[in-house]
């Protein structure tokens, strides 16, 4: 098969030509439509706690038909299946397995980090961590459930209500997808924050009520009047989805009394804060990091009710000839939101 295969930090991916997967008797192999580009896997090829071995396939949103099933693979799954995975594949036996939380799973492989990923012709799945896709849900926007149930999960951690006032840092496809859903739970404002001004548009379109440009120089003080200016008041929960260094000690100066904040974004550098700010309010601090199989599954369920729109984040898809460029071309943010990889 073909696949775009790292192969050293600095190089861009490459090409070419290598072996099929082979699945255990538990697994399926899917026949991969499109697969999304991450940070995650921009991430993976640079220096830093989570770089790629030379020769790793990446990627990790894939969506597909089943063209092998295992014959230990439990489900009535048959070929020409129409799925959508999580990218875990877990042993099936401990506790967090039997409660959908596959990612806690001390065994578990990961498709794009340890075991060849989706940015290719075919792609392992495990039994358990593939759903079924409806009818009515087109290939292109499920090849968005991932991001997605990354989303809904941060939202569910940040026990967002109905007429909360909310602040997202960050309208990158994960802030984005925060967006949508805490509009979806009923928060009454959803304010984004985001430099970017392409990225304005695109915040509102997928649930922002109102978009904020930072003012850089005025840090947490400035952030926090703006947000005000438009919602009335401070944030009940505030998102942060960049991941930069100094971002997680502004959310504490800018929330109130009592207030949430999910750090959603990745951050691979050492980072520090001021505990006495966060100590006198009694905020509350809740790291959220991928999803469970009831993530997943709620969104390819709203997806394919249609009560969810996730066209806009789609900005390009390229082939996989293509993808090498546009791989390196998401380094240097511009108007791209989510790219896709048709494989197909």
């Amino acid at each position: 098969m073909k696949a775009a295969v790292f192969k050293e930090v600095g190089q861009p991916l490459a090409v070419e030509t290598v072996a099929d997967p082979v699945p255990e008797s538990t697994e399926l192999v899917m026949k991969v439509s499109f697969c999304g580009i991450c940070g995650t896997d921009l991430h993976a090829t640079r220096e830093g706690l989570t770089t790629a071995c030379c020769g790793q396939i990446l990627g990790h949103e894939y969506v597909g038909e089943i063209v092998e099933v295992g014959k230990e693979a439990a489900g009535d799954w048959q070929v020409g299946d129409r799925v959508c995975a999580m990218p875990f594949i877990a042993c099936g036996h401990c506790l967090p397995c039997a409660a959908g939380r596959f990612f806690e799973c001390a065994e578990k492989k990961v498709s794009g980090v340890d075991d060849q990923g989706g940015f290719a012709e075919f792609v392992t799945t495990g039994c358990r961590e593939t759903i079924l896709l409806p009818d009515t849900l087109d290939m292109q926007s499920a090849a968005l459930v991932e991001p997605l149930a990354v989303g809904i999960h941060a939202v569910r951690v940040g026990n967002v209500k109905a007429g909360s006032r909310i602040l997202v840092i960050g309208a990158g496809p994960i802030g984005l997808t925060v967006a949508l859903w805490c509009r979806f739970f009923g928060a009454r404002d959803v304010v984004v924050s985001e430099v970017a001004t392409t990225r304005a548009d695109l915040a509102k379109k997928m649930g922002a009520t109102a978009v904020i440009h930072p003012d850089l120089s005025k840090g947490a003080e400035g952030l926090l009047q703006q947000f005000s200016d438009v919602a009335g008041g401070a944030p009940d929960v505030i998102f942060e989805c960049v991941g930069a260094p100094g971002l997680l000690q502004q959310c504490i100066e800018m929330a109130p009394y009592g207030g949430r904040i999910i750090p959603v974004g990745v951050c691979e550098q050492p980072d520090s804060i001021m505990p006495f700010f966060g100590l006198v309010k009694e905020l509350q601090i809740q790291f959220a990091i991928a999803y469970t199989r009831d993530d997943f599954d709620t969104c390819v369920a709203m997806l394919g009710e249609g009560r969810i729109d996730v066209s806009p984040m789609v900005t390009d898809i390229v082939s996989l000839d293509e993808m090498p460029d546009a791989f390196e071309a998401l380094r240097t943010p511009s108007h791209q939101c989510k790219v896709l990889a048709r494989m197909d």
